[in-house]
């Protein structure tokens, strides 16, 4: 990397990081604001709400990702437009398309970082943000988490009346079936302990059910304990109460991986799973799109509403994308080729576009 290299990637950088401060700034503003109601109740002080705010914030930087680098990329880039700076780097060899491919190197690179930052540090520090708000407002975990679940494993269907924490089970119920699809047994329980694909059942009722003869014949056995194995994890359990995107790419993976496996409909974890592939490229549509707009000529308007309403054509083509998803699960489209053929237009539009520019 040579000094010219390195001088755009500082200065990208720290746009980038200027964005992503007053981002989290007034993330943390409104949403303090919106904790003022429930501070003083309980043991829930100041203090807390600045630490689950503090906590939430890698969640907030990996969902907003894509927008608050391309700001920072195109508002470093702008700045070395409106300086002469870019002119000045092209006099001396530096052709449009080099500079354009070396900033999405830059915006790839900052993309890699807040993966990482999205997919292990965002969901171990929002459930501790989550727990530590809970305990300090005296929220028990039996009000936050008795919804209860249906689930499908193997030949048998699983209805929960309420889940504890995916550890513990009230009011569970067992339905296994036949090959020709007949109820052949149903296990009750008061309540089950869930741990390692283990479910320990106590105060059990197995009603078995013979229907080879004209009458079906009903066996009834009770049985204070009862251990029986399950495929899925506390981790799938933990997921059916969050929505996709909310959830790491590892367990949207096993999520579509069990619920195929169950031939059950995965479609909106595989949308999910889709728009998180294509994002760095729909970053670098978004990149190319807006870099258009910076290298044009300056003769009918400033570079300043070029800047913005390249940006915001930008965000909004990631919006368009975002609805084309959502538009390709309600009508079961195919949702690669709708989280796909947009970006991969953009991209080569504004690719052959820059490349003109870098040759005239």
């Amino acid at each position: 990397m040579n000094i010219k290299d390195r001088y755009i990637a500082k200065t990208l950088f720290s746009f980038t990081a200027m964005v992503l401060i007053i981002w989290l700034g007034v993330y943390s503003f409104f949403n303090f604001l919106e904790e003022m109601s429930s501070i003083g109740r309980a043991d829930y002080s100041n203090l807390k709400a600045i630490i689950y705010i503090c906590l939430k914030l890698p969640e907030v930087i990996y969902s907003q990702s894509s927008s608050i680098i391309l700001l920072g990329c195109v508002l470093g880039m702008g700045y070395l437009a409106t300086s002469n700076q870019l002119i000045v780097m092209q006099i001396s060899g530096v052709s449009i398309l080099k500079m354009t491919i070396f900033t999405i190197k830059i915006a790839l690179s900052i993309f890699l970082l807040l993966i990482f930052l999205g997919e292990v540090i965002a969901p171990l520090s929002s459930e501790k943000a989550e727990k530590g708000r809970a305990q300090a407002l005296n929220i028990s975990e039996i009000s936050k988490n008795q919804d209860g679940f249906w689930i499908k494993d193997g030949q048998n269907f699983i209805n929960v009346k309420k889940n504890l924490d995916g550890k513990l089970f009230f009011d569970i119920s067992i339905f296994e079936i036949d090959q020709s699809n007949s109820i052949k047994t149903v296990t009750t329980a008061e309540k089950a302990k869930f741990e390692n694909q283990t479910l320990e059942m106590i105060n059990t009722e197995i009603f078995s059910i013979d229907n080879s003869e004209y009458i079906d014949n009903i066996a009834t056995k009770k049985m204070n304990s009862l251990i029986k194995m399950v495929a899925f994890d506390s981790n799938l359990i933990d997921s059916l109460r969050k929505p996709p995107r909310d959830l790491t790419t590892w367990t949207i993976i096993r999520q579509i991986e069990y619920l195929s496996a169950n031939k059950l409909k995965s479609d909106v974890f595989e949308i999910e799973l889709y728009k998180r592939l294509v994002r760095p490229f729909t970053l670098v549509a978004m990149i190319l799109l807006a870099m258009i707009f910076i290298f044009g000529s300056n003769r009918t308007t400033t570079l300043g509403k070029k800047i913005f309403f390249g940006v915001t054509l930008a965000l909004s083509f990631e919006i368009v994308s975002r609805i084309g998803t959502a538009f390709s699960l309600g009508y079961e489209f195919n949702p690669i080729i709708i989280a796909t053929m947009p970006t991969l237009m953009v991209m080569f539009i504004s690719l052959i576009i820059l490349i003109r520019k870098s040759v005239t």
